[in-house]
């Protein structure tokens, strides 16, 4: 009699994040039809290129003054002058592994080191076979310059820098996140 080794089943998340984590406002960081407001569309993408189907993808972010209404603010505080800003968005991904937030652009964030970080997006990302979220940011194209200045973006080799730079899009941004492969986006561990 010969053993033989048997497959190990994965342990996955879901298929329930459509179901389970859906949040009232969904992908409405702002009300629709608030001034400056945009799209970020994007697909999350598995290590072959495959869509990420039944994916979740959460933003979170400051407002346009750079402010947060949240007492981890180290400046204090501060409700936005946006009506109905939210400061989170939540967007599950399709078949084809697209997402969609609609949001303002956020203004640039105090530094630890005393400079500034470029306007960005934090993002998270769970999807089945991930059994923790990932972590990431969505930099904004028209900020080369505060982007280059920018801390964490300058951590991260420049060769991989724009995985997490947004393109223009026809109403927004456009930004697919890949989660392995070649061109994976960069992540950061938390």
């Amino acid at each position: 009699m010969t053993d033989r080794l048997q497959v190990t089943p994965s342990q996955t998340v879901g298929p329930f994040l459509h179901i389970a984590l859906q949040w009232e406002d969904g992908p409405y960081v702002v009300p629709p039809g608030t001034a400056g407001g945009r799209w970020l569309r994007g697909r999350v993408l598995d290590g072959a290129g495959d869509p990420v189907p039944d994916g979740l993808v959460e933003t979170w972010q400051a407002d346009p003054d750079g402010r947060f209404d949240h007492p981890d603010d180290p400046r204090g505080a501060t409700a936005s002058a946006i009506e109905g800003f939210r400061g989170f968005g939540r967007s599950t991904t399709d078949r084809e592994g697209r997402f969609e937030i609609f949001t303002v652009k956020p203004g640039p964030l105090p530094a630890p080191d005393g400079g500034t970080e470029a306007p960005h997006l934090d993002v998270s990302v769970l999807a089945r076979g991930l059994l923790h979220r990932v972590v990431t940011r969505i930099y904004f194209p028209d900020e080369p310059q505060a982007n280059e200045r920018d801390p964490v973006l300058a951590s991260v080799d420049p060769s991989r820098r724009p995985t997490l730079v947004a393109t223009a899009g026809p109403d927004g941004l456009l930004h697919d996140i890949r989660l392995q492969g070649e061109h994976e986006t960069v992540f950061f561990d938390l």
